[in-house]
């Protein structure tokens, strides 16, 4: 209802037109019967019936017009409430936190949206079109045969009617069952077709194509048996159905025939009797199936409104301040976090990085570095402790202005599948192309993209495929160039470059990050030297703080790894130089 009301005018004004064409609907028969009525005389006293030929034909035409008026009204009534719905389901998707993404499947999630929308549409249409002005005329006919006829007319009329909605939604109720099972499985089946396309050269690496078409067929094998039996329960009410409207019509008929028999009914009489079961029956039996479409679309629609109910588990505080700052200190105090409560991933971690320096924070494979940025960026909230941005708790700002105040040039780049002049752009979607070529220059990519044939109107395709890990990168780090933000997390940002590549590029993120507060997640100490602070972590701890000198002089945990990394080095340039 929120969502029609929106339109409440437009609702009104349909619902107007509606009734009126009803009303016009059902006084085409009265005219029929006088015609009838009139030409049933003997040949002397034959006359037209001008009057009721007019009335016949106006009644008819307000039906039409009226019903086609109604429709063009309401439909910006429908299309807008689908569009709003959508719009809605797709702003709460980005409201929810990281954790439902990671356990979301995109294939199934996207045809529940997909049915879900247009299930709106349907019902809108169907409820409005159909089943209100059924049963206004429904309303409206056993009125008029009550007053003009015999009681039996209406008490057989409503009886059937009443047999025909009991029946219908009884077995409609049953059958329910089987679309659900249905739009279960075609989402499982759609999941897993989606996540075996996406995943195509892991398919071909493994060859598995049969594997996973074989596991595709057992979901559409289970699909078809939930087909099967919702078409045999359909075929079974339909012939219900179809029962209960042809007793219900033959004894109406045998009451009009005794009628004009006992001289109590005119042939005129019968012809409106006829003329009203006729337009009763046939939006009635359609009813049956609108109905049915009815409840299909409410169970299509469950399962988009069910992500819709999905709590966001990262809110702003209703008071959440907005921050704006070039200059932003940032400290972890006794931070605490597990992504599941019998998983702790960090333990009372806590450093800063005042305004404008350089901390970089190396640690084996999950030592929990990675989890410190999506913690800055809120994409969780901390278990305990804090995170603070010039004294103030991230809790208490506003996600919006939090994020735009932080940019990422990630490990694992995923790009959009557009050109690479959107990827770079989509950094800050309003810059002019002279910011982006600039971008991209800083980032070491221009002559790369001026030496493709479609230069910056290359495809990159689906998630970047197109392009080379060094490629991707590049255009991620061009994309943070761009966005210009005061804060820098470098999470491996030079992984996929190679040595020639990663120099240049380092010596332009130095650059980029120079009176910028910057956190650079590493691997690779020889990147790291530089920095004005060096945090060693282990399981989830800070084991040491300090310079790379004071680290190396330590002799601690920083020393063995810098010294295994420069093993490595030597031996690589022996072999490089034999």
């Amino acid at each position: 209802m929120p969502y029609l009301w929106a339109f409440k005018w437009r609702v009104l004004l349909a619902m107007t037109c509606l009734i009126l064409a009803k009303v016009a609907s059902v006084t085409v028969p009265l005219y029929l019967k006088d015609i009838v009525d009139q030409l049933s005389v003997p040949a002397t006293l034959l006359a037209i019936p001008v009057m009721a030929l007019v009335g016949y034909g106006l009644a008819r035409l307000l039906s039409s017009v009226l019903g086609e008026l109604r429709d063009a009204i309401f439909a910006r009534v429908i299309q807008g409430a689908v569009r709003t719905v959508a719009r809605n389901v797709f702003d709460h998707l980005f409201r929810l936190s990281l954790r439902f993404h990671l356990e979301r499947q995109t294939g199934g999630m996207s045809r529940d949206i997909e049915r879900g929308t247009r299930g709106i549409g349907f019902l809108l249409n169907f409820t409005v079109f159909n089943i209100l002005p059924t049963l206004v005329e429904i309303a409206l006919v056993a009125g008029i045969l009550l007053h003009r006829y015999d009681w039996s007319f209406t008490v057989v009329t409503l009886a059937t009617i009443a047999a025909y909605v009991i029946f219908t939604l009884t077995i409609t109720e049953w059958r329910t069952v089987f679309r659900r099972s249905m739009n279960e499985l075609d989402s499982k089946a759609n999941a897993k077709a989606i996540d075996a396309l996406i995943n195509y050269e892991t398919v071909k690496y493994f060859n598995n194509e049969h594997y996973e078409s074989t596991r595709y067929d057992r979901n559409l094998a289970a699909w078809e048996q939930s087909a099967i039996k919702n078409q045999v329960s359909l075929s079974f009410l339909n012939a219900g159905q179809g029962v209960i409207i042809a007793v219900g019509v033959t004894l109406i008929m045998v009451l009009a025939a005794r009628g004009v028999v006992r001289h109590a009914m005119t042939v005129g009489d019968v012809v409106l009797v006829a003329t009203y079961l006729t337009q009763l029956w046939a939006p009635l039996h359609f009813l049956g199936f609108v109905y049915r479409e009815i409840k299909h679309s409410l169970a299509d629609m469950e399962r988009m409104f069910t992500l819709l109910e999905a709590s966001t588990e990262v809110a702003d505080v209703p008071q959440a301040k907005a921050l704006a700052t070039r200059a932003a200190t940032i400290r972890f105090e006794d931070v605490n976090f597990g992504y599941d409560t019998n998983r702790q991933i960090l333990h009372g971690i806590s450093f800063e990085i005042p305004a404008g320096t350089t901390l970089a924070v190396v640690g084996a494979s999950g030592a929990g570095k990675s989890t410190l940025s999506r913690l800055l960026f809120r994409f969780y909230d901390v278990n305990s402790g804090h995170i603070r941005i010039n004294g103030t708790d991230i809790r208490e700002l506003t996600q919006d202005s939090l994020r735009a105040h932080i940019g990422i040039v990630p490990q694992d780049t995923v790009l959009f599948n557009d050109t690479i002049y959107y990827n770079i752009a989509y950094g800050r979607p309003e810059a002019n192309r002279e910011e982006i070529i600039e971008a991209a220059k800083s980032a070491h990519i221009h002559d790369f993209v001026m030496s493709l044939p479609d230069g910056y109107d290359t495809m990159v395709g689906e998630r970047g495929l197109k392009l080379s890990g060094g490629e991707k990168q590049r255009v991620a780090i061009a994309r943070t160039i761009l966005k210009n933000p005061p804060v820098l997390i470098f999470d491996e940002a030079t992984s996929a470059l190679d040595s020639r590549t990663e120099k240049a590029i380092q010596h332009e993120l130095a650059d980029i990050s120079a009176n910028r507060t910057t956190l650079i997640i590493a691997h690779r100490l020889s990147t790291i030297v530089d920095a004005q602070q060096i945090v060693v972590m282990d399981g989830g701890r800070v084991l040491e703080q300090g310079t790379h000198r004071q680290l190396v002089e330590q002799g601690g945990r920083y020393a063995e790894m810098w010294a295994l990394q420069q093993e490595v080095s030597d031996e690589n340039a022996e072999a490089v130089s034999a």
